[in-house]
């Protein structure tokens, strides 16, 4: 007599669900142990019946089976996070990009210094030569202002402190005219 294949869904009649659970089971554990014996291969199997029984089969323990592959499991999460050594390159790479940054930051800040110093040391020259506040500040107006696309300096600031540079000279040249 030939096996009929039979339909995989949940079996309506519970005693016919109960026989099959438990025929199945034992086949199961019987799969487990062949494969235990043939292969060396450590197994562990646990199964909740539907009215919650525990049924367990283990080649060796279950515990030591659960704890073998809890080491297992944790390797594996240790894989995915990158290495030290991985991560310490990465660092020194942002450090080193940093300090190319603020390398460049200084500069750009002791050209500004240079600009402003010579600045202030035309309208001192023109204070002192005794211009007239008019002349003083056609002389600061003519000056050019910082070109904007000059390496990489914000062209808002630059223009707001030449400005506010121009408007401090002309004060500095109207109080000395009127002195």
């Amino acid at each position: 007599m030939a096996r009929k294949k039979i339909l995989i869904q949940k079996i309506d009649s519970i005693t016919a669900r109960q026989v099959t659970f438990s025929k199945r089971r034992r086949g199961l554990f019987k799969k487990a142990l062949e494969l235990s014996t043939l292969c060396d291969a450590e197994i562990a199997l646990i199964v909740f019946s539907s009215t919650g029984r525990l049924y367990d089969y283990a080649s060796s323990s279950v515990p030591q089976v659960i704890e073998r592959q809890n080491l297992e499991s944790n390797k594996l999460d240790k894989l995915d996070e990158p290495s030290l050594e991985l991560q310490d390159e990465r660092f020194r790479e942002k450090i080193s990009a940093f300090e190319l940054k603020v390398g460049q930051l200084i500069e750009d800040n002791q050209r500004l210094k240079q600009q402003m110093e010579n600045q202030y040391n035309i309208i001192t020259n023109a204070i002192e030569q005794g211009q007239s506040s008019e002349s003083t500040t056609n002389i600061c107006s003519s000056a050019d202002p910082p070109d904007p696309q000059d390496q990489h300096i914000d062209g808002t600031s630059l223009k707001l402190g030449w400005y506010i540079f121009l408007c401090l000279a002309g004060y500095l040249s109207l109080t000395h005219v009127e002195r």
